[in-house]
């Protein structure tokens, strides 16, 4: 990859408070208010291991990501580290595929943005808060990286303080054994309703291709890289805490739910949030809830305004994007890329008018979306097992290796090709799934037509020789080690080549 050292930097502006909120809020996305209860209908109590696989699995991606990004502080994202591996191919599919992604999420988001101030102001044109949405992400990520970071904290720890006060109640209901529809709230409910599996193994798969689209975001924080105060220490600490996260917000939440409940009282078409707190007697709950999932959708199209634009500035660098897409502003910001990227948020505007055929279309668009971001986690655990054979001293040399290295890369290869197989049981994921290819096709095409630039060419050919000088010194390093070598001895020879100093 290109250097980039001529080019003006992104400001180093998010702190560790804002990182770890971010990581958080990527994690906890609105699928879990309002999604869950479908989640629930179709695989019962198992919904509790499905969310805790997904998570153990999406672990490893994030800490091979980590290792990546670590190994050298010149990658912004993993687009960067992708086009280093796997060459520039890998660069040009990831950044325009992940923006395709969080470009066609905020659409959806929007769209849910709108209706869901229809809920306090029903006689409000859905397009006046549709667009005062996008102008607000607008401003609010024009001004400078720290105040995005500081928008993302708060809207996280709203998320966090809702899920809390779920528990909180569930816990109280538990103990003083509510009642409700003739059931009591007990831990008894989660296994004695059918048993922890009640729907069966389908019922079981059919919870993984509805819980793995509320994982979507959760490699947000590998985006923020080249933005990052002392990423030495704030990524390791905000990847390592993803498990627990998993175990709090997601499993914490969902067992706390269908035990104060059995799981046949929930109903796909309603938040099980909402339902809780109106079981509790708790006033307006049904209009926090709103809130709450309001200020979920919005920071979910601010992580991808966010996201989008440092995408398209990263593609431009390298020559995969027109290049007035890099230009920074005053404040350190990707103005173009980011005015860009709003300008298809219009989109949502449209659709709110659309009708409900349009809408159905635009579900299936969304689960293509969703189908992307595993393209995009896919990449990562290739380059990590590219960077393994082709870098073993830099690997030798981290300091946050991913737990597993050798084998987990393949397991969670493994199990999206489960994931895959799990879209091809249902009729709208498996309309979905053939549709997906047609993205990759487009891209093809652009890609064919951006290889042709000579920049691009000689950006290909630089890669083939960096590739063959680093087969010749990762072998000379192995042998280095199978004569009696110590690694950090090892490390000191001059073995690296890294085209992106």
């Amino acid at each position: 990859m290109s250097s980039t050292s001529s080019n003006p930097t992104l400001e180093c502006g998010l702190s560790n408070r804002h990182i770890q909120l971010i990581a958080i809020g990527g994690a906890i996305g609105t699928g879990l208010f309002m999604g869950s209860g479908k989640t629930i209908s179709v695989a019962g109590p198992s919904v509790i291991f499905v969310y805790m696989v997904i998570g153990f699995m999406l672990f490893f991606v994030m800490r091979a990501m980590g290792e990546l990004l670590l190994s050298n502080l010149n990658y912004k994202t993993f687009a960067d580290f992708a086009g280093d591996l796997l060459g520039p191919w890998a660069a040009f599919f990831t950044g325009w595929t992940y923006w395709f992604c969080w470009v066609v999420t905020g659409i959806a988001d929007v769209v849910a943005i709108a209706h869901y101030v229809a809920f306090w102001w029903g006689d409000l044109p859905l397009w006046i808060p549709a667009l005062a949405c996008i102008a607000l992400l607008l401003v609010l990520n024009l001004a400078t990286v720290k105040a995005f970071g500081e928008t993302e904290f708060w809207f996280a720890l709203i998320k966090i303080v809702a899920i809390g006060a779920l528990i909180v109640v569930g816990l109280v209901m538990i103990i003083t054994g509510f009642q409700h529809n003739g059931a009591t709230a007990s831990v008894s409910n989660l296994w004695a309703n059918g048993g922890m599996f009640p729907t069966g193994f389908m019922g079981f798969v059919a919870g993984f291709q509805i819980a793995v689209f509320a994982f979507v975001g959760i490699e947000l924080v590998g985006t923020t890289a080249a933005e990052t105060k002392n990423p030495e220490k704030t990524l390791p600490k905000a990847i390592n805490s993803i498990p627990i996260r998993i175990l709090f917000f997601y499993v914490g939440a969902l067992i706390i739910l269908m035990t104060v409940q059995p799981w046949k009282l929930f109903s796909s078409e309603n938040s099980p949030f909402v339902g809780m707190f109106t079981l509790a007697g708790l006033a307006g709950a049904a209009g926090i809830i709103n809130f709450v999932v309001l200020t979920s959708a919005t920071s979910s199209a601010n992580s991808g305004i966010y996201s989008t634009s440092r995408m398209l500035r990263g593609l431009a660098l390298e020559g995969d994007a027109p290049t007035g897409f890099a230009k920074l502003s005053e404040r350190k910001v990707p103005k173009n890329a980011l005015m860009f990227s709003c300008m298809f948020l219009l989109a949502g505007v449209v659709l709110l008018y659309s009708g409900d055929s349009v809408m159905e279309a635009f579900t299936l668009v969304t689960t293509v979306s969703a189908l992307c971001f595993m393209f995009v986690w896919t990449i990562i655990l290739l380059s990590y097992l590219v960077f393994r054979a082709r870098r073993p001293h830099l690997h030798d040399a981290s300091t946050f290796k991913m737990p597993g290295g050798r084998v987990m890369p393949y397991v969670v290869l493994g199990f999206f090709g489960f994931i895959v197989w799990a879209l091809t049981t249902q009729p709208d994921t498996l309309v979905a799934l053939l549709v997906t290819p047609i993205w990759f096709l487009v891209l093809g095409v652009g890609y064919l037509v951006i290889r042709r630039n000579p920049r691009h060419e000689a950006l290909r050919l630089a890669h083939v020789g960096k590739v063959a000088h680093e087969r010749y010194e990762a072998a000379a390093y192995r042998d280095a080690l199978a004569f009696g070598h110590d690694a950090a001895s090892v490390n000191q020879q001059p073995l690296e080549h890294d085209s992106r100093q």
